[in-house]
């Protein structure tokens, strides 16, 4: 329902629920008042804001303040209160996933999805609703926001919303705080034995086969794919019985236009590389904000290896037969979305 049309007393209820101001310390008593201030403020502020909202329609003729996103970003700070009180009683899997943790952030990723980059996705009825598959896709961007922007178009398009589990450099899954971070959210070490288990577990997994190559190619040679390795991702599907569905990405090479590299630095720090940008490192943190470019996510009809028996994994002209095969389709579809698309960032 469409808070612009929810009767008051229904407001209240929903504000209520998502009430997230602090309970007081232990053994003090608030006045009966304050309490039921603490308890009402939330639907109030919120009343007001539909009041302001209809208002600034009258007034200017177009919706200025989105009550439905508000009220998703409301609700986010709610479940991530209600998440830390949980402590250490969460339940993760063998590798760490915290699926109620990792949906908490959905209404942040949904606002990049839907306003900030206007991702455009088709296809998605490709994606099993069941069952195991890998998505296999183009990589850029300097920072790998395309993964996050596939992952949430499972949540927001796809009819049976699943988890993405993408597959990640073991550079960053080496990194402290980073690495505890990816786990949680679904990710894992891009390994053959952990990409099997994940997809015998009948789990949606993702892979980039262009690796940091990807991300970390210059500005110039943007949406020109580089090589897919040598084909382990097909020999994983083959041995696994899980179809490959490619998916092209446009877009995520304008968020972050990498003029440079500053290798030397890079390899001093360990690092793949050191991107410059228009904006990095010259504005400092205000240079890591990605720019809004126009995106278009598109799922191809899967590539059905699982009518392979198991040992023909081991070809190599078959893998690597597939594996250019994949390559092509996502090239394509590349070049494809490039051409509706209007504009870099309209």
């Amino acid at each position: 329902m469409d808070v612009h049309t929810e009767p008051r007393q229904a407001l209240l209820r929903r504000s209520r629920k998502a009430e997230i101001v602090a309970p007081p310390p232990r053994g003090i008593r608030l006045p009966k008042a304050v309490r039921r201030l603490r308890r009402d403020a939330p639907a109030y502020a919120m009343q007001g804001l539909v009041e302001l909202s209809a208002r600034l329609r009258q007034v200017t003729g177009r919706e200025v303040i989105d009550l439905n996103r508000v009220m998703e970003f409301v609700q986010f700070a709610y479940q991530q209160r209600e998440l830390a009180g949980r402590g250490a009683n969460y339940a993760v899997d063998d590798f760490g996933f915290d699926p109620q943790w990792t949906e908490s952030f959905l209404a942040v990723f949904k606002v990049l999805y839907r306003d900030y980059w206007r991702v455009e996705t088709t296809g998605i009825e490709h994606v099993p609703a069941t069952g195991r598959a890998l998505l296999v896709s183009n990589h850029a961007g300097v920072l790998p926001w395309d993964g996050t922007m596939i992952k949430t178009a499972m949540f927001v398009e796809h009819p049976q919303p699943r988890h993405v589990r993408a597959l990640v450099a073991s550079l960053f899954m080496g990194m402290p705080m980073l690495s505890w971070f990816l786990r949680r959210t679904g990710q894992t070490v891009g390994h053959p034995d952990d990409t099997r288990r994940l997809l015998e577990s009948d789990e949606l997994v993702l892979v980039f086969p262009e690796g940091v190559k990807g991300t970390g190619k210059p500005f110039k040679d943007r949406y020109r794919l580089r090589r897919f390795g040598r084909g382990g991702f097909v020999a994983t599907a083959i041995r696994a019985g899980a179809p490959i569905i490619p998916v092209s990405v446009v877009g995520s090479e304008e968020i972050y236009p990498m003029i440079t590299d500053l290798a030397s630095v890079a390899s001093a720090f360990g690092l793949p590389y050191l991107p410059v940008t228009p904006f990095w490192p010259w504005l400092g943190p205000l240079g890591l904000i990605p720019l809004p470019s126009k995106w278009r996510i598109q799922f191809h009809p899967p590539v059905h290896v699982e009518t392979h028996a198991p040992e023909t994994a081991d070809d190599r002209n078959l893998v690597m037969g597939i594996a250019d095969e994949v390559r092509n389709t996502i090239q394509e579809g590349v070049y494809d979305n490039l051409k509706m698309r209007r504009g870099v960032f309209t």
